[in-house]
């Protein structure tokens, strides 16, 4: 394959997004220049080939334009640029006719087949491109996605990064999920965005309106259901609420609860974080854990987003205080994620007093919380 040769159906098209370039290219012919350089005879040719190949489809990137011709009629492709160059490169740096042919032959593999397995909708055929996938178990995230209607202004509300990496690794496309302390919404708007159905229960009326108003707000291209309702997650018959959306279980069950009396959300005695002591916020988690795993499929995650507490000089480990309440109703324990952070809500602008108060008082300032992953039997 020289450089001479047609390219007219070839034509990518750039589309701009939070981590990475897509091109929407043609799939056929792709897979055809891809093919006919695997077959090349020399290791020399194939690099001259593969060079010419990045070379058009990089001034196309530069220039911002369509390079190619698009037929009416041809199956296309999207591709993420860096994960196509990425591979193309590879093939590049091999010493070997026989690794170079290998590099092509799983690229065109990826391009050409998609394999998922049964709880999410990961292409593993192309897993180098899901780069903003998290798998390491601390995750460094100093600032939240404040886009689209996503709100900082709710004491407590966890960062929408811990649903949208919890569903997409999770779950799949047209998936029903459910958060037993909604909040603001944030699980809601995250699960609209990728395509899934998802319910939320919060105790205060005021709250769940809030959410469903910020729903609303988010463009729903999926048609899906996402809906907040007001009710006590230690009473909600769950069974009922999903019947009545015609449904029977949840592939996803997500929990942000209070983490006890730090942050007095409401003044109703129902509220865990007016819980009377630990051993009752961990008795109320627990009641609320075994009403919700209930309509969880066997085989599927739950995944309990918490903290720990100071208590008159003491650290009260409640995250892991939480856990083990869970694991002693027969869930496995998956993964235990460290997540940082720079700031709380009532902390802002008193960094140096809570250092002060850290080194008078012989303590460490909290700066993580925990995502603890567990998987139904």
């Amino acid at each position: 394959m020289g450089t001479n040769q047609s390219t007219k159906t070839l034509f990518p098209v750039v589309h701009p997004t939070a981590s990475d370039r897509t091109m929407i290219l043609n799939k056929v012919e792709l897979l055809r220049r891809i093919q006919d350089i695997a077959q090349e005879k020399s290791i020399a040719k194939i690099r001259e080939s593969v060079f010419d190949l990045e070379r058009q489809l990089k001034d196309s990137v530069r220039g911002g334009k369509i390079l190619f011709n698009i037929t009416t009629n041809g199956d296309t492709i999207t591709l993420s640029q860096r994960y196509l160059f990425n591979e193309l490169n590879q093939v590049i740096e091999t010493q070997t006719l026989e690794r170079s042919r290998y590099y092509l032959n799983r690229l065109s593999k990826a391009i050409n087949h998609t394999r998922t397995n049964k709880i999410n909708d990961i292409n593993i055929n192309r897993w180098k491109e899901y780069s903003d996938i998290i798998t390491d178990s601390l995750w460094i995230l100093d600032k939240r996605d404040s886009s689209g209607v996503h709100t900082a202004g709710y004491w407590g509300n966890f960062i929408p990064q811990i649903p949208n990496q919890m569903i997409r690794r999770y779950t799949k496309k047209g998936e029903w999920i459910l958060d037993t302390f909604v909040g603001c919404g944030t699980t809601l708007i995250e699960a609209q965005r990728l395509g899934r159905n998802s319910i939320g229960i919060d105790l205060q009326e005021d709250i769940v309106q809030i959410a469903n108003n910020l729903v609303k707000g988010e463009t729903n291209k999926f048609n899906t259901i996402n809906e907040a309702i007001a009710g006590n997650s230690i009473e909600v018959d769950y069974e009922s609420v999903l019947k009545s959306y015609g449904q029977k279980s949840i592939q996803l069950l997500i929990m942000h609860p209070p983490y006890f009396d730090i942050i007095k959300f409401s003044k109703d005695q129902r509220d865990l974080s007016n819980a009377r002591s630990v051993n009752d916020f961990l008795e109320k988690m627990g009641t609320v854990v075994d009403r919700a795993s209930k309509i969880l499929d066997k085989n599927r995650y739950f995944a309990l987003v918490i903290g720990d507490k100071y208590s008159k000089g003491e650290w009260i480990p409640l995250g892991f205080l939480t856990m083990e309440k869970i694991i002693k109703r027969g869930f496995i324990l998956k993964s235990i994620v460290v997540k940082n952070f720079e700031e709380t809500f009532g902390k802002r602008n008193q960094k140096e007093l809570w250092r002060y108060r850290a080194i008078v008082g012989g303590f460490y300032i909290f700066k993580h919380e925990y995502v603890f992953l567990f998987k139904k039997k």
